[in-house]
């Protein structure tokens, strides 16, 4: 079936780890070609897949990781395959693993559809129409582009008015940094802003390289991830949540559920419809759910392995990691270390905490009027911040929006950066349905079939 003069034949996808190289493999299976550009030229892996420590592990059980929607044993069967002590469906494989797969499927499509994915090792700096411009001046014509972006690091130390390259040298703005951990001593004390995720990832390489000191973790809430059961949890459809109306009436429902078939039943029940309850929502029920829900939202639905948990729990009752509850003030150098000026939550006196080292672990600072590509956008009015300030407002399909409310069907958004429509978007499971959404509005005729 031929597509007229309008249809999508090439795209150029900004953002070369999970999202954007498993959007070019599907792609090139519906025989699109797509250019995959990438700074740092680690194709599939992404921020998430490119660590090499294998005591990061996935939150997400291996059965239910695979890159591909129609085949949901396909990472299971590989593991079987390259790495079977690891191939448990219920386990949690090391990231490592996984962005190897990653890996290996992008290869195996480009061996089975030759010239329909062309890899580009630069920095995008704009978009001028269809065409993306990179850092040398290099340009690439699509007839599309998406933006697969990922997570951009941490901006709490690095507000509007600090300068990252000018921080306090024990400020450490962004974990994932080359070696910016090897910095810390084996006896060093460190005080960490944020207590999700990337708070645990952050522990675990630092007790893998043998380090000894005390760590004070620090949000407004004092809330860190949950851990997974031994086995999957039945979810329990929350039918009854559909059509509540009030956001605590909805809160209500769910506690009611819960406590009838636990949490955690719940939680996997939402998963499925969290989007459509996402899109549902008008914006005064959405802002009250950032101001109020969201944190216990994210340690209950971002979870953590069993055994990460674990190993949690044994610094805190060793008495090297304590996690605490307040609002953050300042920071500044001290000597040779750091030091935290902080509210303790629901107390009347400020406090401050002295380290060899700060680390920032608030996790992603989305903010596409920081990003010089999609600042441009906004400034000529093609793409539009979304009501609740999360980033760039976007339809179900992945569509930008422009300030006048129009679908720009030749600029899409995938992956984390598209959570103002969509909320959950960053989970493999989410993206990859994402992906085939996608996959159907950029392969199918714009104006018709010839």
């Amino acid at each position: 079936m031929a597509a007229d003069s309008d249809s999508i034949r090439h795209v150029a996808i900004i953002g070369g780890g999970f999202s954007g190289a498993m959007l070019a493999a599907r792609l090139a299976e519906e025989g699109v070609a797509s250019t995959l550009i990438d700074r740092t030229g680690d194709f599939g892996l992404g921020v998430a897949y490119s660590t090499g420590f294998d005591g990061h592990l996935l939150n997400v059980r291996a059965n239910r990781m695979s890159a591909v929607e129609v085949r949901p044993d396909d990472f299971v069967r590989w593991l079987e395959m390259h790495h079977p002590d690891h191939a448990d469906p219920e386990g949690f494989a090391p990231r490592r693993l996984y962005g190897l797969y990653v890996r290996d499927r992008l290869a195996a499509v480009e061996a089975a559809h030759p010239d329909l994915i062309t890899r580009v090792t630069g920095e995008a700096v704009a978009i001028d129409g269809d065409a993306v411009r990179l850092s040398d001046d290099c340009v690439i014509k699509a007839d599309a582009v998406v933006l697969a972006t990922g997570n951009p690091a941490p901006r709490t130390t690095t507000s509007d008015q600090t300068d990252s390259r000018v921080l306090p040298d024990p400020i450490l703005p962004d974990p994932w940094a080359n070696g910016a951990l090897e910095r810390v001593g084996a006896d060093d004390d460190v005080i960490i802003i944020g207590t999700g995720l990337t708070m645990a990832d952050v522990i675990l390489s630092l007790t893998g390289r043998g380090w000894r000191g005390k760590a004070t973790a620090l949000s407004r809430r004092g809330l860190s991830p949950r851990a997974h059961p031994a086995h999957h949890d039945a979810p329990e459809p929350p039918n009854s949540m559909l059509k509540l109306g009030p956001l605590s009436r909805r809160l209500a429902e769910a506690r009611r559920l819960s406590a009838s078939a636990g949490w955690r039943a719940v939680m996997e029940g939402l998963r499925p419809v969290t989007a459509e309850l996402w899109a549902a929502a008008d914006a005064p029920m959405r802002a009250r759910f950032l101001r109020h829900l969201r944190p216990w939202w994210d340690v209950h639905r971002h979870r953590i392995a069993g055994s990460v948990a674990e190993q949690l729990e044994v610094l805190t009752r060793e008495g090297r990691l304590q996690i605490v509850a307040g609002r953050v003030l300042a920071a500044q150098a001290d000597g040779p270390g750091v030091r935290l000026d902080w509210r303790p939550r629901g107390a009347a006196q400020d406090a401050s905490l002295r380290a060899d080292w700060l680390i920032d672990c608030t996790g992603p600072g989305h903010d596409p009027a920081h990003d010089p590509v999609t600042a441009r956008l906004i400034a000529e009015g093609r793409v539009r911040i979304d009501a609740a300030g999360l980033g760039l407002d976007v339809d179900g399909s992945g569509r930008v929006l422009a300030v006048s409310g129009a679908a720009d069907d030749r600029l899409l958004v995938l992956g984390p950066p598209a959570r103002a429509a969509l909320w959950e978007t960053t989970a493999v499971p989410d993206i990859r349905k994402q992906i085939e959404t996608m996959v159907r509005t950029l392969a199918q005729p714009t104006s018709g079939e010839a």
